[in-house]
């Protein structure tokens, strides 16, 4: 039984890219907790997609024992956390179940913007936090000035930071001596009630849901009976354990202990990250705050190529959501597109990470509508509604007004690209609210509108500043402005997969560029095809398709030119009968192509 004093719990947070997996590694390593045989790069990143990708998307938690310097020999959990914003839920939990921090900062980039969010996230969670410079092998990197940095931006003492390789290695001890020496240990009574909060839950086939817990107060034991406070649930723990990373069962886990536990568990829903876990018998009177539920940022339709899939894509989503709490899902139909689901993410990158998983671990292809955020919709008799799929727009004369949700942007930029960073902000209907500079890199914040941002905003953004920028965002609550519904119809009919939600000063452009891509992409049929974008009953752009036509006049040679005539009137009121009754098939790529916004 390890002594409170001697456990140490922390996590690892940096910019995407600055070294946290590499150095998780260098740690499990110089502490053999894992054989030479059984090491491999990114040791903590399970899935194909995150080693693939070289990201990591879900939070990992591995049990590390160090004997120090001293001789005194430590307990130390490790959390490692993902880099990119749209897993920044995984972050704020993590922090939760911890003490401390380790800021990893690329000595080469310095400070970037996540590196800003999510020590924000640490701060919050008042965490002692140990700045280590990362990558001293490159020949470009330069402690003092970083060093500069994360004093200057963050504000945080960088006088006592460890420079390190986690490529070779080197440094990596004298990281294990700061987190026996500063991190805090963590508090907690061992003859209380059991109080345990649930830090992550994962769906297992042959086990069930497995729940990773961190201990706060009481003992937990195998074959205890535990409550969950929130949802209620009652269950008999199977198995209890730590990870290092393989899963190794224990007797018992003590205050401040991070380990995992198997209850036989059906529903990842039983499960609510955040929850209270305690004994039934002898109940903690007081539930742990727990975590806001995570709010879905942009919404999309996936739906299957091939129709008959459709029951095989219910199934890989339900899967799916069992092992991840922030994606949510309804059924939905498009005349278009037949049976799918409405799902909500926390961003384009999870929208991806989810898309792919479906692809690759189902095998069902698919195909994405264009992705669309709440809008919140305020009526003229007083009710408001909640709009997550523009085909469903109520008719304009019912409504008051409608809000969009805006966000706080933080831009990190080399000087030379700071003018196009500020004409792509303002051309995304931008407000600046601070400009500061870092050494020779300007830090733009931006009021910008959440719609604008998740079509291809970060690829732009990319592009014009050649990879250089780093980018970050909140949400800040919603805003009036002038929405409109615009409505694409195709020989009349409206194709409700293409509406979209834009601005009313910038529909026409949307509109001509839609229309005009579109004629490009359906087919020619036999008569002529009006495409139009509208908003409400008035049309703001038009292209027609012209028909194919058929030469009815070829077998006249010579005679009468009312023949002639006759066959061509004939011809004109056939095509008009079949313009009325004739249906336009729209391929799937087409779709797909315009749902791909480009400049």
């Amino acid at each position: 039984m390890t002594p409170l004093s001697h456990i140490r719990n922390f996590s690892i947070v940096a910019h995407i890219d600055h070294g946290k997996s590499t150095l998780a590694d260098r740690l499990i390593q110089a502490t053999d907790t894992v054989p030479d045989r059984d090491m491999k790069e990114q040791l903590l990143d399970a899935m194909d997609i995150e080693r693939e990708r070289g990201i990591t998307i879900k939070a990992n938690t591995v049990r590390i024992e160090y004997t120090a310097l001293d001789g005194e020999d430590y307990v130390l959990n490790l959390i490692d956390t993902p880099g990119h914003v749209d897993f920044a839920y995984e972050v704020s939990r993590s922090m939760r179940a911890v003490e401390g921090s380790l800021l990893v900062v690329d000595s080469t980039q310095g400070v970037e913007a996540q590196t800003l969010a999510n020590v924000y996230q640490a701060i919050d969670a008042d965490h002692e936090i140990v700045p280590v410079f990362n990558k001293i092998d490159l020949p470009a990197s330069d402690i003092s000035r970083v060093a500069e940095q994360v004093e200057d931006v963050i504000g945080i003492d960088a006088s006592g930071a460890i420079p390190v390789s986690a490529k070779t290695g080197e440094g990596i001890r004298e990281v294990l001596e700061a987190i026996v020496k500063l991190l805090p240990p963590p508090k907690g009574t061992r003859d209380a009630p059991l109080k345990a909060m649930l830090v992550d839950s994962k769906y297992d086939q042959y086990l069930g849901v497995i729940c990773i817990v961190r201990i706060i107060d009481g003992v937990l034991k195998k074959g205890d009976r535990i409550r969950m406070m929130k949802t209620g649930g009652t269950y008999d723990v199977d198995d209890i354990g730590v990870y290092r990373p393989s899963m190794k069962p224990v007797k018992e886990l003590g205050p401040g202990e991070i380990g995992y536990l198997n209850a036989s568990i059906k529903q990842v829903r039983d499960t609510r990250v955040g929850d209270t876990i305690t004994l039934e018998k002898n109940q903690t009177p007081e539930p742990l705050p727990g975590f806001n539920p995570s709010q879905p940022v942009v919404f999309c339709g996936l739906f299957p190529v091939d129709s008959a899939e459709f029951e095989d894509l219910r199934d890989a989503i339900e899967k799916l959501a069992l092992n991840d709490a922030s994606f949510s899902y309804e059924m939905e139909s498009s005349t278009a597109l037949g049976f799918g689901f409405r799902c909500g993410f926390l961003g384009l990158l999870h929208l991806e990470v989810v898309r792919d998983r479906i692809e690759r671990e189902y095998d069902i292809e698919l195909i994405t509508t264009a992705p669309s955020v709440i809008y919140h919709v305020y009526m003229k008799d007083g009710t408001q509604i909640d709009l997550h799929n523009p085909a469903d727009m109520p008719d304009p004369s019912t409504v008051a007004h409608v809000e969009e949700p805006r966000i706080k942007a933080t831009i990190l930029v080399p000087d030379e690209f700071l003018g196009d960073v500020l004409k792509l902000c303002q051309d995304r209907r931008g407000i600046q609210m601070d400009l500061t500079y870092a050494g020779s890199r300007a830090m733009a914040v931006y009021d910008l509108p959440l719609n604008e941002v998740v079509f291809d905003f970060y690829d732009r953004l990319k592009s014009v500043t050649r990879g250089y920028a780093s980018f970050d965002y909140q949400l800040e609550g919603y805003r009036e402005d002038n929405l409109v519904k615009m409505s694409v119809l195709v020989n009349d009919e409206p194709v409700d997969a293409l509406s979209m939600m834009v601005h009313r000063d910038r529909a026409e452009m949307r509109g001509r560029a839609m229309c005009e891509k579109l004629k490009d992409l359906i087919p020619r049929h036999m008569f002529k095809i009006p495409i139009q974008a509208a908003i409400g009953g008035k049309v703001i752009a038009r292209e027609t398709l012209s028909a194919l036509r058929k030469d009815v006049t070829a077998k006249c040679y010579g005679g009468d030119a009312s023949r002639k005539r006759k066959l061509l009137d004939k011809q004109k009121a056939g095509k008009k009968k079949m313009r009325q009754f004739g249906k336009v098939d729209i391929p799937q790529e087409a779709f797909i192509s315009a749902l791909k916004m480009d400049n």
